[in-house]
């Protein structure tokens, strides 16, 4: 446990560490190349960790030049069944991505996670996986983990698939669709939730030299035959990761300045800049640095499907706030980590803010009374470190179990007590 101690209107500069999501998709690729591929600035942590290891079990040679890069000797998309069981913890990303690579290893795969990640739901792509004549199956017939999955040649088609839960799916099937024997058309039924995380996918398939064509986010077309570059790629920092600081900023009327990051980058919650403006604070741009200055915040209504990791970090702001806070369009929340809107009622409501949830939303006031607790984390990495937030303003706001933040930010409370 760490208690976090309330702090005077802070003035810092800060270097946020790289991208969770650009990282895994940049390791997927990379053992699909044809040749040796550096991933440098790469996010050295347990979710990236998961997926190096399981592609060394997959029989692509990954080497880790500590705090540099990922050095990947890339197959051209040949690779080997692993004989043993594949165990990914609860690293989303890291399961649905090798779902569809596992397709392309002749043999059977099999994945599993920890108990949460045994009850987070992927039958969506298994279906998608199934159109395909390819043999997925969850193991427990419960439509999660622990995964079955018997590889070899993967036809690809006309495939539909439901957008309303995870646009991991999605990723899972572009990611490794180029190597399917024939083109692949994705149909979205609904609307395809998280649309800046297939942003993500296709800029780096794109950079890695594979075309994908997208109407509208509801058709998406992968052309046979197309290979992944081997290169060089320098992993773009994380916007998820500068959320907390920047409102850490806004909570205490303070300055911060961000180094590493991208200010046109496609991630979603780069928008975190304008939710924070239009809540009163002021922003610079430049590609040098990112900086914010707080001022008085007021309450907002806002739909936050394109930034779901940003929620939580909006939530703990709130509380800061002058009036009601909505947030809306969220929810996918409840197949995370944990159910994350469950997980903020609750532990809002124990710091003395009123809130009312609902299957796809939340709405905090501030209580006229905040007090500190010891916040219970859910083991969910983003739980932690947004409620450190929390403790630069209420004297005795304890997190439980911070080693959590290993998951995506393992250096957090570090970067964090040196505001």
């Amino acid at each position: 446990m760490i208690e976090i101690r309330p702090v005077e209107p802070i003035s810092a500069t800060v270097e946020i560490p790289a991208s969770k999501s650009y990282t895994n998709r940049a390791l997927l690729i990379a053992a699909l190349a044809d040749g040796e591929c550096r991933v440098e600035n790469p996010l050295f942590s347990d979710d990236t960790h998961y997926m190096s290891e399981a592609l060394i079990r997959f029989g692509i040679p990954v080497q880790r030049e500590a705090g540099k890069a990922f050095v990947v000797s890339g197959t051209g998309g040949k690779i080997t069944a692993p004989a043993e069981e594949i165990f990914i913890g609860n690293a989303g990303t890291t399961m649905r991505f090798l779902t569809t690579f596992s397709t392309l290893a002749k043999g059977v795969t099999r994945l599993n996670g920890d108990k949460r990640m045994q009850e987070r739901p992927i039958g969506d792509l298994l279906d998608c996986l199934q159109q395909m004549q390819v043999q997925a199956v969850s193991m427990r017939g419960n439509q999660c983990p622990p995964l079955e999955i018997h590889g070899g040649n993967v036809s690809g088609g006309e495939v539909h698939l439901a957008g309303d839960k995870s646009s991991q799916y999605l990723t899972s099937i572009l990611l490794s669709a180029p190597y399917f024997s024939g083109d692949t058309t994705i149909h979205i039924q609904g609307d395809l939730t998280s649309k800046s995380y297939a942003d993500i996918t296709l800029d780096i398939m794109g950079a890695f030299g594979v075309h994908v064509e997208n109407e509208n986010y509801q058709r998406f077309r992968v052309s046979a035959g197309q290979r992944y570059r081997a290169l060089d790629y320098r992993v773009e920092g994380d916007w998820s990761s500068a959320s907390y600081f920047l409102a850490a900023a806004a909570v205490t009327g303070g300055e911060i300045a961000l180094t590493g990051m991208n200010p046109d980058s496609v991630q979603g919650d780069a928008q975190f800049l304008d939710v924070l403006a239009q809540m009163g604070c002021e922003i610079e741009k430049s590609q040098e640095k990112i900086r914010l200055k707080g001022n008085p915040l007021k309450g907002i209504t806002i739909n936050m499907n394109s930034m779901p990791d940003a929620v939580q970090t909006l939530a703990v702001t709130a509380l800061f706030a002058q009036g009601e806070t909505v947030i809306t369009g969220i929810g996918n929340l409840r197949i995370k980590e944990t159910d994350r809107i469950q997980a903020l009622a609750t532990e809002l409501s124990r710091l003395g803010a009123e809130v009312n949830s609902g299957d796809n939303f939340l709405a905090i006031r501030p209580g006229a009374n905040l007090s500190g607790t010891e916040v219970e984390t859910y083991d969910d990495h983003r739980m932690a470190m947004s409620f450190a937030l929390a403790g630069l303003k209420i004297p005795g706001v304890k997190i439980k179990n911070p080693s959590c933040v290993e998951k995506s930010f393992p250096d957090f409370f570090d970067q964090f007590g040196k505001l």
